[in-house]
């Protein structure tokens, strides 16, 4: 089997992933919790638009166990056609809990899980030929994600569940007629959160665009049990069946991001605040390249805070950051001198927004895992990987999410950008900037005793792989299971 094996629980679970698979610990991670102080409305999000996804009888799919889901291998004529590439179909899985505790959602809506969850995932196509080439990059996916609720008997679930009792144990598949996809997602495609995000199994790649639909469907406490009850997660001829089920990640830090609404309207809704334009976030982040850093310390700083702008139009005082994940993972600057990722490797002297490679450039995180990991066996601390790997990817990422509109500004990002400055102005501008956020008084203490977090500063330097897993990639449960005669 190709990679490390991993679990939802015990020596292998989700608490020792970023052993063997180092972007597990690191950013933008997902599923997250979508609480109501996360949420910016966003009037330019239009309604998803699917195609092809009715499908003939005639048209054979594959249902298969892949030992961690049910999965279903989608034809290549689906696609998503709303997005800013087209994304195609390449499989769905499920995720969901057990029979005694009916609750396996991996997103969660204020703290409510949900019974199970689909996810519909796709490639950008426009980029890559293949799931297997796009699953790494950091604008390879798109995911459609649907909450699931124990209720009315749900006819198009059935189109695959009566077929389940064939795939019972890992790595069987059958063949199972056409049906219509579409059927399995909510009646409304128009009201849905985005975010940025990763893949929720190893290798956990912060490669994806995610859509949760607000409005969930339903299936029968029967057709439940059918997925919570009727498969293992071991092979046929393994002595001691294991049950598959319970098979969902916990919730991860919200690591600066906002979740992007389509809709103002619903319960716990009043007073979200609206997104910033791309072209205000735009000329911050020409100000903090070339613009004058002494009149940004001085009058400009509320720019750099979270939810600066929406605070400005509304008059609510409403700040969200991870104020103390931030401050620990960028005091780290002479590891980042040390490694030197030259993710940015541009002129100091022309520098500006559009010249920060985000519009074409798409982070590799194979190569990149495999590059730090050799600056880091120079330089003897390959235990550092987890830590490493953060540090590079997380400013990047953070821009690139902050233009979009889907992410605060986070503090290590800034610092980032400030490194071609003039020394004594950027000092200023850190320190004040440094000052502001301490002094905010929502921090992010209430999270970090909900979410659990990786202990990264536990591992030892065994403990660590001794070369990136990713080596190992494809990994074979991210893609579609292909039918053999």
């Amino acid at each position: 089997m190709l990679g490390a094996k991993w679990t939802y629980s015990g020596p292998e679970g989700e608490h020792h992933w970023s052993k063997n698979y180092p972007y597990c610990g690191g950013a933008f991670q997902s599923p997250i919790d979508i609480k109501s102080d996360l949420l910016r409305f966003d009037p330019t999000l239009r309604p998803i638009e699917v195609q092809n996804y009715n499908l003939s009888p005639d048209e054979q799919l594959t249902l298969g166990n892949n030992g961690h889901s049910v999965q279903i291998s989608l034809p290549s004529k689906m696609h998503i056609s709303s997005l800013p590439h087209r994304y195609t179909a390449a499989q769905l899985h499920f995720h969901w809990g057990s029979s005694s505790r009916p609750a396996g959602s991996e997103h969660r809506v204020n703290s409510k899980q949900y019974a199970a969850e689909m996810h519909v995932v796709h490639f950008n196509s426009d980029k890559y030929p293949n799931m297997s080439m796009a699953v790494d990059k950091s604008d390879g996916l798109a995911v459609l994600g649907v909450l699931v609720e124990v209720g009315e008997f749900n006819p198009a679930f059935e189109q695959f569940l009566k077929f389940i009792n064939g795939i019972k144990y890992r790595d069987q598949r059958v063949q199972v007629p056409g049906f219509n996809i579409r059927a399995l997602l909510p009646p409304s495609l128009d009201q849905y959160y985005r975010y940025d995000g990763s893949l929720t199994t190893p290798p956990c790649y912060p490669s994806v665009l995610w859509t949760v639909f607000k409005n969930h469907v339903t299936i029968s406490r029967k057709q439940f049990l059918a997925l919570a009850t009727a498969l293992y997660s071991s092979h046929t001829q393994d002595s001691a069946p294991v049950p598959l089920n319970g098979n969902y990640r916990k919730p991860q830090l919200a690591d600066s991001r906002v979740v992007l609404v389509s809709f103002k309207e619903g319960k716990g809704l009043h007073g979200t605040l609206t997104a910033t334009s791309p072209l205000t976030r735009k000329r911050i982040i020409q100000q903090l390249l070339v613009g004058d850093l002494a009149d940004l310390a001085d009058e400009g700083l509320y720019q750099l805070l979270p939810t600066h702008s929406e605070k400005l139009h509304t008059g609510k005082k409403k700040v969200k950051n991870d104020l103390k994940n931030q401050q620990t993972e960028t005091l780290a600057k002479s590891k980042q001198q040390t490694l030197n990722p030259s993710l940015w490797k541009k002129s100091q002297t022309n520098r500006s927004v559009g010249k920060l490679g985000l519009a074409e450039d798409a982070l590799c995180y194979v190569l990149l895992e495999q590059r730090v990991f050799h600056q880091l066996r120079q330089s003897h601390t390959e235990n550092q990987l987890v830590h490493a790997l953060r540090d590079a990817v997380f400013p990047e990422l953070n821009l690139k999410s902050y233009l979009d509109c889907k992410s605060d500004l986070a503090l290590p990002t800034v610092r980032h950008i400030l490194r071609g400055r003039p020394t004594d102005e950027a000092f200023e501008l850190d320190r004040s900037l440094t000052k502001a956020l301490m002094n905010q008084k929502k921090t992010s203490t209430a999270i970090n005793q909900i979410v659990p977090k990786t202990n990264y500063g536990s591992f030892s330097p065994a403990s660590v792989s001794r070369r990136p897993h990713s080596q190992g990639y494809p990994h074979p449960w991210l893609l579609p299971m292909e039918w053999e005669d």
